[in-house]
């Protein structure tokens, strides 16, 4: 497995723990990175990254994804097509080195393997209206791809 894929199996793991138990970010990801010893440092660092960045920018990713699903609640989703969804959006709007592309084709694969049958199609098609409606801030992010 691609490292950055193994780091965001990784993110998900993290963020899933984090909103299903009530303790500080960072004691959930030193709890998780124990269980998990032996995990190269490269991984260890791009999920680490990955998840402080959809943490800090929480507010502004919710918004984003309740607009362009019409305002539903957040709450009524499953908590790991939640989790995929915040960080690819993080993915999308902030990481600049990360294709597009690859970004939702990683999400829908971790969707697909993790969630419930249908969550790759409802994943991929709330991510494409993402990379289409902040079209000017996804299209700084293709400038480099």
């Amino acid at each position: 497995m691609r490292k950055r894929t193994h780091a965001r199996e990784c993110v998900l793991q993290i963020l899933y723990q984090h909103e299903m138990n009530p303790l500080p970010l960072g004691q959930v990801m030193e709890s998780f990175w124990k269980e998990n010893e032996g995990q190269e440092e490269e991984v260890k660092s791009f999920a680490a990254g990955l998840v402080l960045g959809t943490r800090l920018h929480q507010g502004e990713i919710d918004e984003v994804i309740k607009k362009v699903t019409n305002n539903w609640d957040l709450g009524r989703m499953a908590v790991i097509d939640r989790s995929i969804l915040r960080f690819a959006t993080y993915e999308l709007l902030f990481m600049e080195d990360i294709p597009s592309k690859v970004t939702i084709n990683e999400a829908v694969n971790l969707a697909k393997k993790f969630s419930q049958e249908g969550s790759g199609k409802f994943v991929n098609g709330i991510l494409d209206k993402i990379s289409h409606t902040e079209k000017s801030r996804v299209e700084k992010k293709a400038e480099h791809e």
